[in-house]
């Protein structure tokens, strides 16, 4: 037995999906009681209008085209609410957040056909998805927060990995330094007295040689033949007249040498700076000098320096902080230069600055290089050659001395840094003036 088509049309009036049916310009020709609970418009009021005078806030051209879609294709066309939160401005209860706002929908349009095949209206379905859409957009928020923080999380994590390993930098600086001055304090004292030694031996050799000088004219003029023969022959054997000779040239050579080991003992010392981590007024080029004086193995095979010094004032700065940076720009540009070339350092004064350039004949820097140079880690060196930190560390050290750091290079010429400093340091605002600022 077929059910009264009123007991069908009683279960549709009865489901919790919005049915509507129209014709193709629009006209409503079903409503179910979904619609009428969510509109507040009867059934009586909307049957034969349109429901664009119905619901205004419909975007006409777009919802025209799904119902010409239906009727030319004769498929069902849908709409997502991703893409489109809602069709029907129904207002709606938040399940998760309680606000009151709008339903999010799904609606399909499907083909309604007669006897003949053909579309005689447009049925839409208007399902509400808004627990499911506010447990997404939920679940959706909650993802991007929680990576948001993994960002920052890991942005922190490099932070701190490039904390840890400039103060690892820079205690390997302070270990080197403390060596360094140790080396230097032990090598002084012998130095000391080897020095005061060749000085007395030089002296001495002198007044020997001025008795022997003195012994050889008597002996010719009173000696016997027999033994101013036995001396000739002697003073022949031993090439007594180029031992003469080269006893004071080695001396003189030996005084010279340790001469030279007492200024790289000074020049050690005065790089490490041992003990002196305070602000105080320096002397720029004896920080240059004596960096070059301990770098020098490293520059003496590979280039020419050329130094070109202005007259300076004191600096107000961390001396050995400031001898690093000196070491890393002049150590790399050593290590740019493949066979022989020149490093040229410069100083001068503009204004209430000083700056020192650095310049080589290297292989220079290229463009997409040059832009990360003072990133932490990142370096153009093979593998074991470098740690990528050099530039990074001088780069936050002329940042806390509140200068600046310029840099130019063209690939296979060469490249410049230049370095800015100021001779005083800005004074630091208190908390107190920094409000009222």
């Amino acid at each position: 037995m077929i059910p009264d088509p009123n007991y069908f049309e009683g279960i549709i009036q009865r489901l919790n999906t919005g049915i509507v049916i129209v014709d193709q310009v629009g006209h409503i020709q079903f409503w179910n009681q979904f619609m009428k609970l969510n509109s507040g418009h009867d059934r009586e009021d909307v049957l034969g209008k349109s429901i664009y005078d119905i619901f205004p806030e419909i975007p006409q051209s777009w919802f025209q085209k799904k119902i010409d879609t239906v009727y030319t294709l004769q498929h069902m066309a849908f709409t997502d609410w991703k893409k489109r939160p809602y069709v029907f401005r129904f207002p709606t209860t938040r399940p998760i957040t309680g606000e009151v706002e709008f339903m999010y929908q799904n609606c399909t349009f499907s083909p309604l056909l007669d006897e003949e095949k053909k579309v005689a209206g447009v049925l839409i379905v208007v399902t509400d998805i808004t627990e499911v859409a506010e447990q997404t957009l939920a679940m959706q928020r909650l993802t991007n927060s929680l990576e948001r923080e993994k960002r920052e999380q890991q942005k922190l994590i490099t932070k701190l990995e490039e904390a840890q390993n400039q103060l690892l930098q820079s205690e390997k600086m302070a270990a080197i330094g403390q060596l360094a001055a140790g080396v230097a304090h032990e090598i002084n004292n012998p130095t000391g007295f080897v020095y005061s030694n060749m000085g007395s031996l030089g002296h001495m050799v002198e007044d020997l040689m001025a008795v022997i000088d003195v012994y050889e004219d008597q002996l010719c003029r009173n000696g016997v033949p027999e033994a101013q023969e036995a001396v000739r022959q002697a003073k022949e054997k031993y090439d007594f007249d180029y031992l003469k000779e080269d006893l004071v040239s080695l001396v003189k050579e030996s005084k010279d040498g340790i001469e030279r080991i007492k200024r790289i003992v000074e020049d050690l010392k005065g790089f490490s700076h041992v003990g002196e981590s305070e602000w105080q007024m320096a002397d720029i080029h004896k920080g240059l000098d004596s960096t070059l004086n301990v770098v020098w193995n490293e520059v003496k095979y590979k280039a020419e320096v050329e130094k070109h010094f202005e007259d300076l004032p004191e600096i107000e700065c961390i001396p050995s902080q400031i001898n690093q940076v000196f070491m890393n720009l002049v150590v790399n540009a050593a290590h740019s230069i493949e066979k022989k070339g020149k490093i040229t350092i410069c100083t001068g004064q503009r204004g209430d600055q000083i700056f020192i350039s650095v310049a080589d004949t290297g292989c220079g820097i290229s463009q997409e290089h040059l832009n990360r140079i003072f990133e932490p880690f990142f370096t153009t060196k093979p593998v074991g050659k470098g740690t990528g930190l050099g530039l990074s560390v001088s780069y936050n050290i002329i940042k806390k001395h509140h200068g600046h750091i310029e840099v130019n290079s063209t690939p296979g010429e060469g490249t410049k840094f230049v370095l800015w400093l100021p001779v005083k340091q800005p004074e630091i605002e208190t908390e107190q003036e920094a409000a009222q600022s």
